[in-house]
């Protein structure tokens, strides 16, 4: 608007003077003054833009948390990309359409964050070979998919190890959303590493059927402590529920997901994992700039950056906060093998021989609990 008013007013100037000529005696004429044209300044375009989809609240402190802050850390790290995020995108048709439209408003980089997410970003990635895609925890590659995710079985270890020194009662508790394979895989990691500094010690489960629903993640918090469960954790998308219930009834809880879990026990808080994706979400976005990114599977450790400890809570001893550093430190240095047998079931069986380990192809299949769970794998 600025610069149409300011060519109108010349014009209107302009021919009043050349009325006035005619009438007045001649004169040399005048060169007319020169404007120089008003430029509108434009924002410079991003380097890059990239889609994130969540299947829940980014403000959760949990999952979709901790993968929206990864995300976070990437525009820190590189000023000049542009993200589009949508939050609560359901785990199908919805999905697709997201991605559509992100890649439509010039996304040439996509974070599938949610298991669920991964067949309909495979839809899409099929259809526009241009863009990238990057799964959280699935399986699917292609020439423009690739998947990544962290060694969670080994942190649930040291998370175990971290609740058989604290429990008094040892009857440990696990909130869970699914008998997904890899659920099953945490829990057995879980109770080994209990096991390892407590024989004695038991977890007991319990699923809710569902990834996102308090009214049922607390009545099993209630449940479990009502069996005299005193250190309790969790396999749900948000832990806050679980957290805030064992809070209230003096009972010790350990974190997953996110970071920000801890806020929600300021007194009875062990430690926890979270994810830490910033640094390989820079690393790949990097590489879609350069030209240089190609599919990789990858499965990244607390040492590389992908996942970090939560600090311990007030009432941890020090014994237990030197042992669970120790483990990191074991783990970092390459010495801590989770699934070494010889391991059994809940019914004696053998399912990893003495000298095996247990591979990641088996991890994602495992259908069955090691001795010490409490509670059906299904």
């Amino acid at each position: 608007m600025k610069v149409k008013l300011l060519y109108s007013t010349l014009a209107v100037v302009m021919c009043a003077a050349i009325l006035l000529s005619a009438c007045a005696p001649a004169a040399t004429p005048t060169p007319a003054p020169t404007v120089a044209p008003t430029e509108v300044p434009t924002e410079a375009a991003p380097c890059l833009t990239i889609g994130a989809i969540y299947v829940g609240s980014v403000n959760d402190a949990g999952y979709n948390q901790a993968l929206h802050d990864s995300l976070m850390e990437v525009q820190k790290g590189i000023a000049c990309v542009e993200i589009l995020e949508a939050e609560n995108v359901y785990e199908g048709p919805a999905a697709e359409t997201t991605m559509e439209t992100m890649i439509q408003e010039g996304a040439k980089l996509i974070f599938a964050t949610s298991f669920g997410h991964q067949e309909p970003a495979m839809n899409v990635a099929q259809k526009h070979p241009d863009v990238i895609f990057e799964h959280a925890g699935g399986w699917m590659m292609a020439d423009n998919f690739a998947n990544f995710y962290a060694n969670v079985p080994d942190a649930w270890y040291i998370m175990g190890v971290a609740a058989g020194l604290v429990t008094k009662s040892n009857k440990l508790g696990f909130v869970a959303a699914m008998p997904l394979a890899w659920t099953l895989t945490f829990i057995n990691a879980f109770e080994l590493g209990a096991q390892s500094v407590n024989p004695n010690a038991e977890t007991i489960v319990t699923f809710t059927g569902s990834w996102s629903d308090r009214a049922k993640e607390a009545a099993a918090t209630d449940a479990l402590i009502n069996q005299g469960v005193d250190v309790i954790t969790m396999h749900v998308d948000a832990p806050g529920t679980v957290i805030q219930a064992a809070e209230a009834r003096g009972v010790y809880s350990i974190g997953f997901q996110s970071l920000a879990a801890q806020q929600f026990a300021p007194q009875y808080w062990i430690t926890g994992t979270g994810f830490t994706f910033g640094k390989l979400m820079t690393q790949i976005a990097q590489s879609v700039i350069d030209g240089t990114w190609t599919p990789q599977f990858i499965r990244c450790s607390i040492g590389e950056g992908c996942m970090a400890l939560a600090p311990f809570g007030p009432q941890v001893p020090d014994d237990v906060k030197t042992r669970v550093n120790q483990l990191v430190a074991d783990l970092n240095a390459g010495k801590l093998v989770v699934f070494q047998g010889p391991i059994v079931d809940q019914d004696g069986t053998v399912r990893v021989a003495e000298g095996e380990i247990l591979t990641d192809d088996q991890m994602g299949n495992v259908d069955w609990f090691v001795k010490g769970v409490i509670g059906q794998p299904k």
